[in-house]
């Protein structure tokens, strides 16, 4: 690639501030008790499944030690 030789007038990033917008952006629309609702619902679903998915999980996450414990001691009971 070749670099421009000529010097790039930066001019314009200082005037910048003198060409901005005065038009407002149109205020948001509210939302309606439905929506606001729906959205509470589904945060609930989302979450609810997220607790079932823990609480669910949490046996497999354990170490086997357990049920091999449980064997010894029922075969030193049986004796």
């Amino acid at each position: 690639m070749f670099r421009r030789k000529e010097a790039v007038p930066f001019a314009f990033v200082a005037e910048a501030d003198h060409f901005r917008s005065n038009v407002t952006p149109p205020p948001r629309e509210r939302l309606g008790a439905t929506e606001i609702v729906g959205r509470t619902l589904l945060g609930l679903t989302v979450v609810a499944g997220l607790v079932g998915a823990l609480v669910l999980g949490m046996p497999s996450l354990q170490s086997g030690d357990s049920a091999t414990r449980q064997q010894q001691s029922e075969a030193s009971d049986n004796r």
